[in-house]
């Protein structure tokens, strides 16, 4: 047990969390900075998602290594933001999480590329700002949003298209965390995924832009405490 700077804890809970398309572990360092302040652990690698020959297996073993560095990680929640959710229930289901967390995330479906999700569950192009510092950072610092363009990372085009290999999305608990000023992901679309592939019809949700991690961490950061809070183990 790990006391926090907001006060004493029963118990620690590890965090996965996982980054999206064109991001690295440097988005969450805010939230994970949050988190631990909290009293909790939390991970976030850089996927190789910028490598041409990755797979979701590639994926799957960078966080679990990060996991594994921290040591006693029993008790165990992977966020996915954004394409982060397609990584996410991989991690999940391998390391037995008790939650997973999707974060304005892209829920997929069996044999679903991530390309083509968007067709998948209505999005088209004209719903994202067609600027796109507004589309995904409208209500990020200035500083911040100048940091984050600086480590943009590519994308592998091949793991785009790459069906996703579960036969299912994990048994265990999620969560859904709508951002309800999306300019890339609107927030009726995120509601709608929430409903038909997790089965929430009353997700959490947070008044930001597409990135909460650093437009509000401190907000995101309680959110995910209080998730775990009240979710009984999976």
């Amino acid at each position: 047990m790990t006391p926090g700077a907001r006060g004493r804890l029963t118990s620690m809970t590890t965090y996965a969390l996982v980054h999206g398309s064109g991001d690295g572990g440097w988005a969450w360092h805010l939230v994970q900075r949050a988190l631990r302040e909290r009293g909790h652990e939390a991970v976030a690698p850089d996927l190789p998602t910028d490598r041409d020959d990755a797979t979701w297996d590639d994926c799957v073993d960078t966080v679990a290594e990060a996991v594994e560095d921290v040591g006693d990680a029993s008790d165990l929640v992977v966020v996915g933001h954004s394409a982060g959710g397609f990584v996410a229930p991989l991690v999940a289901e391998r390391l037995g999480a008790r939650l997973t967390v999707y974060v304005a995330g892209m829920v997929p479906r069996p044999g679903e590329s991530a390309g083509e999700w968007f067709d998948a569950v209505g999005w088209h192009g004209e719903m994202a700002d067609p600027d796109p510092v507004r589309a995904f950072y409208e209500d990020v610092p200035p500083e911040l949003v100048a940091q984050a363009t600086a480590r943009e990372r590519p994308t592998s085009a091949r793991l785009g298209a790459a069906p996703w290999p579960m036969a299912s999305l994990p048994s265990g608990p999620a969560r859904y965390v709508v951002t309800t000023r999306d300019r890339f992901l609107p927030e009726a679309v995120q509601r709608r995924v929430a409903v038909e592939r997790l089965g929430i019809d009353r997700p959490d949700a947070i008044a930001t832009g597409h990135c909460p991690h650093l437009s509000r961490p401190e907000e995101l950061a309680g959110l995910l405490a209080r998730l775990v809070r009240t979710e009984s183990p999976g």
